[in-house]
């Protein structure tokens, strides 16, 4: 089965045959199982110097002999594969080798070369750290001939019809490109569907973070079958809610608190700066939306000759950063912030 075919998935769940962490787990080994033996097929290939029916450009008098079963123990447990073999015993495996029996880790190197935006130059930089040698430019490709298909399975995955609350942030590295150091953004999406599951939707790489891109996003998000988001958490960049509405009209935009704070703080003396926070604290931790903007007010009667640009910043977004007042406190304390996405960059 495919990891993320979430009809599969549901039927298996209505069968009783995923029922708890355990099941997901074994789903997940045997997905990862597949990814090794490929890997392991893409070596035997740059060995041998031919693909598995294309005889006519075989130029060797070795060939594929079979295989062998291998138990070997990753980060999902022990885990069999089954390990391609030749007939003249000259094939050594380098992303399983003959005697290894611990491969734990190599999970999160395939997926690294997903998340650094699966360029030719940084997936090669991910299968040489996996491999510790400088892997031939004919055995990168080899493999990312094979490795690739699965990330745009997962890429272009159906989504689920309505989601009820989105997270949409980038984050910025840095990379060396062409000898150069370039910049670069993943704009990353996670969804929430109605049974309060989260769901990468999808990581997508561009340069700078721009509004423009992020049309690109959430119109790609729509044409994979998401109908409506009810709750969209963005940051403040400009024209990133014109964004999200010229694609879902309905969604209501509720923009990151903390990333207000920051913006807002930048403007103050470091003197004045713990004992504004304290004061702005009881506006966005206010009980109803009425109480916040008496606090507004009285931060501006106390700090708005000095910090008036900080102070004015509030009021001009206030429609999207009083989102959540119309939620309880449990979804308020879900939607306010991107927070969770940011931590989701940081383990990525």
């Amino acid at each position: 089965m495919k990891l993320f075919d979430k009809k599969v998935l549901r039927e298996l769940m209505a069968k009783g045959e995923l029922k708890d962490a355990k099941d997901i787990k074994r789903i997940l080994k045997e997905e990862f199982g597949e990814i090794i033996e490929e890997m392991l097929e893409a070596e035997l290939e740059e060995e041998l110097g031919y693909t598995k029916y294309d005889y006519k450009n075989k130029n060797t008098s070795n060939s594929r002999n079979g295989k062998r079963s291998k138990k070997v123990r990753t980060d999902y447990g022990e885990l069999e594969i089954d390990v391609p073999r030749d007939r003249e015993n000259e094939f050594e495996p380098k992303v399983v080798k003959k005697n290894q029996k611990d491969i734990s880790g190599i999970e999160d190197q395939i997926l690294g070369m997903y998340a650094k935006g699966m360029t030719v130059r940084d997936i090669q930089n991910h299968i040489e750290n996996i491999y510790g040698f400088e892997a031939s430019p004919t055995l990168i490709s080899r493999i990312t001939d094979k490795i690739l298909p699965l990330a745009k399975q997962w890429q272009n995955r159906p989504l689920e019809n309505l989601y009820c609350h989105v997270v949409m942030d980038a984050v910025h590295y840095k990379v060396r490109q062409d000898g150069k150091i370039a910049n670069k953004a993943a704009y990353v999406a996670i969804g929430t569907n109605l049974d309060g599951m989260k769901d990468v939707l999808g990581i997508w790489i561009g340069t700078n973070e721009s509004s423009k891109f992020w049309l690109k996003v959430v119109s790609e998000i729509k044409n994979r079958g998401v109908e409506d988001i009810l709750i969209a958490s963005i940051d403040g960049l400009i024209g990133f809610s014109d964004a999200i509405k010229a694609i879902f009209p309905n969604t209501q935009i509720q923009r990151c608190i903390i990333h207000q704070i920051r913006s807002s703080t930048k403007y103050l003396s470091y003197k004045d700066r713990k004992e504004f926070c304290k004061d702005l604290k009881l506006v966005y931790q206010a009980v109803t939306e009425e109480q916040a903007l008496t606090q507004l007010d009285d931060l501006d009667t106390k700090w708005g000759d000095r910090y008036q640009i900080a102070i004015r910043s509030w009021r001009n977004n206030w429609e999207e950063l009083a989102a959540f007042f119309k939620y309880p406190p449990a979804i308020r304390t879900m939607i306010y912030t991107t927070n969770a996405l940011e931590s989701y960059n940081r383990k990525a």
